[in-house]
């Protein structure tokens, strides 16, 4: 019977409902705090503190690389011209930092299905 409830855990961080389209902090946090035993306020103290650590870095101006997940790339975008759709008129845009998102092989292939879910992240 555990392992049903931990399948049925499983698809729904894996799975989107159509009541959350996406994995919120609140969630991860809640997860830690089922799969862990951490308190709920630990729990949401690592998902903050994890968080605010990639923010910084990249704040910083540092990449931040995650074995098995992907990487976060602070890019340098040059100026360029670009026009106002609606009037066509010429608006320069200023040179900036964007951040990419390249996900891993491993990430890609669980994905994709390519490895069976769980088999490289556990």
């Amino acid at each position: 019977m555990a392992d049903n409830d931990e399948s049925q855990a499983a698809s729904r961080v894996l799975l989107p409902t159509l009541e959350t389209p996406t994995l919120t902090k609140a969630e991860l946090a809640e997860l830690l705090f089922e799969r862990l035993g951490l308190n709920k306020r630990e729990s949401k103290d690592m998902v903050e503190a994890f968080f605010e650590i990639i923010h910084a870095t990249l704040v910083s101006g540092h990449d931040v690389k995650m074995s098995g997940f992907g990487n976060f790339n602070i890019r340098r975008k040059a100026p360029r011209p670009g026009r106002n759709p609606r009037t066509g008129e010429s608006i320069p845009i200023k040179a900036r930092n964007v951040v990419t998102f390249h996900a891993s092989h491993k990430l890609k292939g669980v994905v994709q299905g390519d490895i069976p879910s769980g088999e490289e992240f556990e």
